[in-house]
């Protein structure tokens, strides 16, 4: 009897068991009882607005179709001009002719005629995105840098040439603009100083030639450094970045562009969620003065400095190991004028706190040229302040006018003959423009001029400056013969060029 009873108690507490969940879930619903999740010990995590977690599931589907029209894809390609190798020495002599060693290099030309060329065409992609109805778009300077053609294809499908309006190597920023028949959508620019580690982000690209590939992340870290350049202050975020994502737009979750995806680090050659992107604010800077004037000029120190080590911190007396220790001064130059010295820490510069030894170099570069800085120094454990007008620092200046003349039709670029640049290529001369780069097949390569060499005059006239050289040259006419003297070491000589007529 009792056995019955127990086999008939089973079922009645299973029944009673599931009222009971059925109520609480109901009762739990009925007075918005949720479960919250701890992040940090004490703290919340609560959903708002411009949180997708929790929040508009939506949020990024509504950002995809609103900013897609924005990015662009960019190809471009470049034409390499080779000759035939007709022959392949034995003994690995380069070059195509095997005579050319005992009866001069064009012995075979001057038998057979010259020899036809391959024409080679590069073909690269990569990203941008809108700026201005007129059709200005941001993209990064490796995308389009010696680009013979340039195309950007809207989100519509439909493609333009587009012209360089000035690019700027030491940032990687460019600015090219396409010729629409109508007005464009624009991208609306943030501040990227306000974005913080965690927050959402958004990239639209065309990694591996995929158009208008939308990918989502979050903000990893901010001010990476990774060896890029002098001006690094990278986002470093882990949505999607691959190849051909280059120039593209990353978003915050406002709609609004807060850097320029850039590079990535990968062990593979495709995304491990590690990419880099410009701060939008530095590209708005560098943007604004390729616009209004093709090139961009930085604020100058004069000075040569080197990281706090805990060893430097203890030997100056410093209790904190932040700041920039001056291993060395310009002379005549600004700070030089303003009385800093050689063994100085700069811990401020214009109100600006100097962390580390690499954030001065990139806040003195976008300081304003003649404006009055306040440097606070430390020298024998006080700190000092000293006034400081900034100067223009005198580096390589890309120009980009139409067609760019500099090197399309020439070969070759050149530089301010700085200091560093001197020391570097072992050069006493203290005028002229420097060579740096020259193109093997080109007017200026076959002439003779070679990386190293400085120009002292063009058609005559004295060139001190990379502006000078440039006015010289934009007066010479296409298929005209140009005139050059020429430094290399102790020796000088006249070159003569010939602008392509193409």
């Amino acid at each position: 009897m009792k056995s019955e009873n127990r086999r008939n108690i089973v079922p009645i507490l299973i029944v009673v068991a599931f009222i009971a969940f059925i109520t609480g879930v109901i009762v739990s619903s009925s007075f918005k009882i949720t479960p919250t999740i701890k992040a940090v010990e004490g703290e919340d995590v609560k959903s708002t607005e411009k949180d997708p977690v929790g929040g508009d599931l939506q949020l990024f589907v509504k950002l995809a179709a609103k900013l897609k029209p924005v990015a662009v894809n960019i190809s471009t390609t470049k034409v390499i001009k080779r000759r035939r190798r007709s022959f392949t020495h034995p003994y690995g002599r380069g070059g195509d002719d095997p005579f050319g060693g005992f009866f001069g290099d064009d012995f075979l030309d001057r038998f057979f005629g010259e020899r036809p060329q391959r024409d080679y065409k590069l073909r690269s992609l990569g990203s941008g995105f809108i700026i201005d109805k007129d059709g200005y778009i941001i993209t990064n300077n490796h995308v389009i840098e010696g680009a013979d053609e340039i195309k950007v294809r809207l989100s519509d499908k439909e493609e333009f040439d587009a012209k360089i309006i000035g690019r700027d190597v030491k940032t990687d920023v460019a600015l090219i603009k396409i010729d629409p028949p109508n007005g464009l959508p624009v991208a609306k620019l943030g501040n990227s100083d306000e974005l913080k580690v965690g927050e959402w982000v958004m990239a639209i690209g065309n990694p591996f030639g995929l158009d208008q590939t939308v990918t989502v992340g979050i903000v990893s870290a901010g001010g990476r450094r990774i060896g890029a350049g002098p001006y690094e202050d990278f986002i470093q975020t882990d949505a999607a970045i691959n190849q051909g994502n280059s120039g593209g737009p990353l978003f915050n979750t406002r709609g609004e562009v807060v850097g320029v995806n850039t590079a990535i680090f990968s062990t593979t050659g495709g995304n491990i969620g590690i990419g880099f992107a410009i701060p939008v604010n530095m590209a708005k800077n560098v943007v604004e003065q390729l616009r209004e004037k093709g090139r961009v000029v930085r604020g100058w120190l004069g000075v040569i400095v080197q990281t706090v080590t805990p060893e430097l911190a203890e030997s100056f007396g410093l209790e904190q190991k932040t700041g920039a220790l001056v291993a060395d001064i310009e002379a005549d130059g600004p700070a030089d004028k303003a009385g800093i010295k050689k063994g100085d820490i700069i811990l401020k510069f214009d109100g600006k706190e100097i962390g580390e030894m690499s954030d001065l170099p990139l806040i003195v570069a976008q300081t304003e040229i003649g404006k009055k800085a306040k440097v606070v120094i430390v020298r024998n454990g006080k700190d000092i302040t000293k006034e400081v007008r900034i100067g223009e620092l005198k580096e390589d200046k890309e120009y980009a006018f139409a067609g760019e003349e500099g090197r399309k039709d020439v070969g070759m670029e050149v530089s301010e003959l700085t200091r560093e640049l001197a020391r570097r290529y072992g050069i006493s001369e203290t005028r002229g423009v420097l060579v740096t780069y020259v193109e093997a097949e080109s007017p200026a390569g076959e002439a003779g001029i070679r990386e190293g060499d400085v120009i002292l005059e063009v058609n005559r006239g004295p060139v001190d400056t990379v502006d000078e050289y440039y006015d010289a040259m934009r007066e010479a006419k296409k298929g005209e013969k140009i005139l050059l003297w020429v430094k290399r070491g102790k020796n000088s000589q006249f070159v003569v060029l010939t602008l392509n007529e193409e």
